[in-house]
């Protein structure tokens, strides 16, 4: 075949793809139309484990609430359970013992009986992991609550910790968002020691779920080793054990009575005063348990404000439909909103419908400029600017979706690059960046590390520290406005604030990169998630700067070695425990967007890899609604504490795939010239008109 021939064949399957491709954006924006929703945004399922589930049995069980549609809480449960009994963290992911538990004792209370099938494949799983001796922290306190495990065997958890000023190297606002809004209530729990009725009665060496004990006469299991065995292998556990034992001690001595009650006071303000009006705390559903809880254990009833409020909060997280009736962990209408209006404005749609327009002004009317907010603490000369996740979380604004928003506006509307809302996120934004250069989701300066060696800290989430895929996605926030500060007004002195920051973020991920040219991701499904926030947001930074030609060649080269033979791209969460896994795992739809976001900031569209990724989701569109199309995912690609909980975002699977064809179409057509005829322009199937094509970056 000579050159010329040769040619013409490229050029045609280049034709052929960018046909293909267009449809396929065309069916995922009409998608995208079917399920926006009436007041301007987009909320897809934020789906967990079933113990958040099995949580939500506990609290009703706890207060005396007659439990709502049993029947699908019963239903959702049991289609959880895997093929050898077990209950995990996500899915295709090894059963864990403490998920299993707290899903068998909540079977239970919805009258399970221990001899279904399904509750003696469950029961055989638990007792070959060593039984309910094996569960966490949380699982034991829960359990504890049933009078199902000695108190004895709980951590100290002192409300006077609460005294502890800011100054201090230990002290609430030391601790991750999450962490101190969970301590705080806990405090007040762990004072109590409240046995609740089960279905059997109330007994404080209760043996309802016994049959997962393998010595059921022996509750009064340590945590931690002993400190004598920590001496020499870790020396700051040994220490905080030491605590743990004498606190125990300290609990029985009357004197200390009066301070206690003084902490528990305050304790209590403090969680009233957190409290969103709408009845939230922290955005996040076992915060609000932990928090009713503690509120009707110091004398409040469920006809109190403050608790009905609470409780309504959580009754809005739940989510119902064929698979039966579960909790969220969360809801993320802000994310999803802000992701979805990037990923339309990345395709030809015109940026000035009027749905986008609507949900860009609800999108404005989040921003979070009010007193609250405990970042405050270290940062009191800070003015507030974020954006949160959820519906309802003052108190929490977080960096992620401040800088996704700032995104999302300013490529809907480039003049909004001088707006008063993209201003305060990104002055904002500036404020919270860590000294390290890098940035974390909720705080700054929240790297002690070593306070997760306290003793009932099992899943590593004590602080929240900069983490590469965050300062990545603050890093293209960041570049894009100074790339349009060229063309569009902003003041010199924020121009100049953004690139003091960028050259110090720049700085962190140089060290962040790992051996393989990859960065870790700590909110995403893993070295592609962080890998694909880095290179988009070091590329606005490297033209003429060696150092970051280096680091995205090498990040380049990794995406392009780890490409799947279907095209696609993939990493398990095993990667979280095994480094040599890191971006090896069946194609999904959104970690094939992550790469390929990369790979087309880097490389041309006609990239083989390239080509064969965009051919991969073209190929891949199946679930149909409506009038439009989408992809499937069933695999978790969010992650919440690596190892320890995640989350699959539904709507993952449909922006992040329309971004990438979006952008892919206009690299095409921007690179070939490729001319497209009123005909075969892409339609807004809605109104039947025709979508102008508004070239990307």
């Amino acid at each position: 075949m000579d050159s010329s021939s040769s040619t013409r064949n490229v050029e045609n399957e280049t034709r052929e793809l960018y046909t293909r491709a267009r449809e396929s954006t065309n069916l995922a924006i009409q998608y995208a139309w079917d399920i926006y929703r009436p007041d301007h945004h987009w909320l897809g399922e934020l789906k967990a484990n079933p113990a958040i589930t099995a949580q939500q049995i506990f609290f009703y069980q706890s207060l005396g609430i007659a439990i709502p549609d049993a029947d699908a809480y019963r239903q959702y449960l049991l289609s959880q359970q895997q093929s050898d009994g077990s209950w995990s963290i996500a899915p295709d992911y090894p059963g864990d013992v403490s998920m299993s538990a707290e899903a068998y004792l909540a079977l239970r209370i919805l009258g399970a009986s221990s001899n279904e099938p399904a509750m003696r494949k469950g029961r055989a799983f638990i007792r070959r992991c060593g039984g309910i001796a094996q569960v966490r922290v949380f699982t034991r306190i829960f359990f504890a609550q049933f009078g199902l495990f000695p108190w004895t065997s709980i951590p100290q958890l002192p409300a006077e910790f609460i005294f502890l000023p800011a100054a201090l190297p230990i002290n609430i606002y030391r601790l991750s968002s999450w962490a101190r809004s969970t301590l705080v209530p806990l405090f007040i729990i762990r004072h109590h020691e409240r046995v609740y009725a089960l279905p059997n009665g109330i007994d404080p060496k209760n043996t309802f779920i016994d049959e997962l004990w393998l010595r059921p006469e022996d509750k009064d299991i340590p945590y931690s080793p002993s400190i004598l065995s920590l001496w020499k292998s870790d020396p700051i556990s040994m220490a905080f054990s030491a605590a743990d034992t004498a606190l125990a001690l300290l609990g029985k001595f009357r004197p200390l009575w009066i301070l206690r009650g003084v902490a528990r006071r305050k304790c209590i303000d403090w969680i009233l005063d957190h409290q969103e009006n709408e009845g939230d705390w922290g955005g996040i559903a076992t915060l609000m348990h932990a928090s009713i809880q503690a509120l009707v254990l110091e004398g409040y009833t469920l006809k109190d404000d403050c608790v009905r409020r609470g409780i309504e909060a959580i009754e809005r997280f739940i989510w119902h439909d064929d698979q039966g009736k579960r909790l969220q962990f969360s809801v993320s209408p802000v994310w999803d909103t802000v992701l979805m209006v990037r990923a339309l404005c990345s395709t030809s749609m015109d940026k000035n419908d009027q749905r986008i327009c609507q949900a860009v002004r609800w999108i404005k009317s989040r921003q979070v400029l009010g007193r609250e907010g405990d970042w405050r603490v270290y940062g009191p000369s800070l003015d507030p600017g974020g954006f949160c996740f959820e519906y309802h979380n003052t108190w929490y604004p977080d960096v992620d979706d401040t800088a996704a928003t700032i995104l999302a506006l300013i490529s809907q509307d480039p003049v909004a690059i001088g707006s008063s809302t993209v201003m305060k996120a990104a002055a904002w934004v500036c404020g919270m960046q860590n000294r390290d250069g890098g940035w974390a989701a909720f705080d700054m300066g929240n790297d002690k590390l070593w306070l997760n060696k306290v003793p009932f800290s099992d899943m590593d989430g004590l602080c929240d520290p900069s983490s590469a895929d965050v300062t990545g996605r603050v890093l293209e926030a960041f570049g894009l406005m100074l790339k349009l500060s060229e063309s569009e007004y902003i003041e010199p002195s924020m121009t100049e604030k953004i690139s003091v920051a960028c050259m110090k973020a720049i700085q962190y991920l140089s060290q962040q990169q790992n051996n393989v040219g990859a960065w870790y991701g700590r909110w995403g499904a893993n070295y592609l998630y962080g890998t694909s926030n880095v290179v988009c947001g070091l590329v606005y930074f490297s033209e003429g700067d060696e150092q970051v030609e280096d680091m995205l060649s090498a990040a380049t080269t990794w995406l392009r070695q780890m490409q799947n033979s279907d095209g696609g791209w993939g990493e398990d969460l095993l990667s979280y425990q095994d480094a040599s896994r890191a971006g090896k795992g069946s194609s999904t739809p959104s970690q094939t967007s992550w790469a390929l976001m990369a790979l087309l900031a880097t490389c041309g569209p006609h990239e083989k890899e390239v080509a064969d990724g965009i051919a991969h989701l073209v190929n891949t569109q199946s679930d149909v609604q409506g009038s439009g199309a989408s992809w499937l995912e069933w695999k978790f690609t969010g992650t919440g504490f690596p190892n320890h909980f995640y989350m699959g975002f539904s709507l993952y699977r449909h922006y992040f795939p329309m971004t990438v064809l979006g952008r892919y179409l206009s690299a095409i057509k921007t690179e070939d010239g490729l001319a497209v005829s009123n005909s075969a322009a892409p339609k807004d199937i809605a109104s039947g008109s025709t979508i102008p094509h508004i070239p990307q970056r």
